[in-house]
């Protein structure tokens, strides 16, 4: 998705289609067709408030970014945004109808066209998903590496199983030598897979492949976030990721002057991770019933001392969009220097089981065989 300003004429007609070019590793891979996706989200709030800020005229500026795009389900997208447009309704009228487009995102545009700063509201949104997706880069830049030694190592391993053993076992039964206990158990894991190991590929497959449908079950979800949530390094990482996102939207909708207990129910329907959700639904009830943020994010363990210091201070000194900010800056920074430290934590940390798996397999097959040498000696 991309424009030209120089291509747009005095009356602002549409001219000549031109792409934006991404490169691979910034494009989001999607499977099973292409939803409306937090980078084209991105290049589509950053894109609109550039052209409305240079005077384009809302219905214009959707022309242009829709001839800029290329994939014909987005375009369609942002061509029925534009029909209702000219029917009459307003830009978040014309979103609410699009069920790619979250309630935040509905709110946040609606607060825009009220209070007639659309422009600055779609920069922010923008920038929101801008950093959406440079955490999710991060994160997944933090995990490739480690994840590619980590299959690496499956495969050797089944493959000793699978192959290696087997060949040892033959030569055990033929000596008839007895065995360890460790031994024994290696074999009988090698047996297994070689006669169960095609039903555990396909339910691993099955799996993979049913994650976007398990992801709408409450019950998945809520098994899947907490079991992130305790993996050691990555859920303090994943954990310091959902902080960020919340304090960049509270500064967002604080900035466009929307009522605390609004925010928070903005928030949680637009961040996708059960943990902070269910939080969430619990601070929005102890508002309501008259308590302060602070004195409602603080009995959940996902809301650090700093941020809790800090939300206390906002509400005595009535900076909240300051704070807020600071705040998000501040774990913005921690993400960027976690994402690393995580990488270079896990890899020798796998080397390590890696090592270890190996060992224990090739002890348990060498064990019988000094046994056997000691014999025929």
């Amino acid at each position: 998705m991309g424009f030209q300003l120089e291509n747009i004429s005095k009356n602002k007609t549409v001219t000549k289609e031109k792409s934006f070019d991404t490169s691979f590793l910034q494009k989001e891979i999607t499977l099973f067709g292409s939803s409306f996706s937090n980078k084209i989200k991105e290049d589509f709030y950053t894109e609109l408030s550039v052209l409305l800020k240079a005077g384009v005229t809302l219905k214009d500026g959707l022309e242009l970014i829709q001839n800029a795009i290329k994939k014909k389900l987005h375009k369609e997208k942002i061509a029925n945004i534009s029909k209702d447009i000219v029917s009459g309704s307003t830009l978040s009228d014309a979103l609410k109808k699009q069920k790619e487009f979250t309630n935040y995102e509905y709110y946040s545009i609606k607060i825009g066209e009220e209070t007639g700063s659309l422009t600055q509201v779609c920069e922010q949104l923008g920038a929101f998903f801008g950093r959406k997706n440079q955490q999710r880069r991060n994160l997944i830049s933090a995990l490739t590496y480690p994840i590619i030694i980590l299959s690496t190592a499956v495969l050797v391993v089944v493959f000793m199983l699978q192959y290696v053993v087997p060949m040892f076992q033959d030569i055990f039964e033929q000596q008839k030598v007895e065995l360890p206990a460790i031994t024994k158990f290696i074999i009988y894991v090698s047996e297994f897979m070689k006669s169960y190991g095609w039903i555990l590929l396909i339910i691993l497959v099955c799996l993979i492949f049913s994650r976007a449908f398990l992801n709408k079950k409450q019950w998945f979800k809520k098994a899947k976030d907490n079991l992130v949530l305790r993996l050691p390094f990555i859920g303090d990482f994943v954990k310091t990721v959902y902080l960020s996102q919340f304090t960049q939207a509270v500064t967002l909708l604080t900035a466009s002057k929307v009522p605390l207990v609004n925010s928070i129910q903005l928030v949680k329907q637009m961040i996708n991770f059960y943990p902070l959700q269910s939080a969430l639904e619990n601070v929005e009830q102890q508002i309501l019933k008259g308590k302060s943020l602070s004195e409602s994010l603080k009995p959940h363990k996902l809301f650090d001392d700093k941020m809790l210091a800090l939300v206390k201070v906002a509400e005595e000194t009535n900076q909240n969009e300051f704070i807020f900010e600071r705040l998000n800056t501040q774990y913005n920074t921690q993400v960027e220097q976690r994402s690393k430290l995580l990488s270079t934590v896990m890899e020798p940390f796998i080397i390590l089981i890696v090592g270890v798996l190996v060992g224990v397999i090739l002890i348990a097959m060498y064990l019988p065989m000094f046994k056997l040498s000691s014999v025929l000696g």
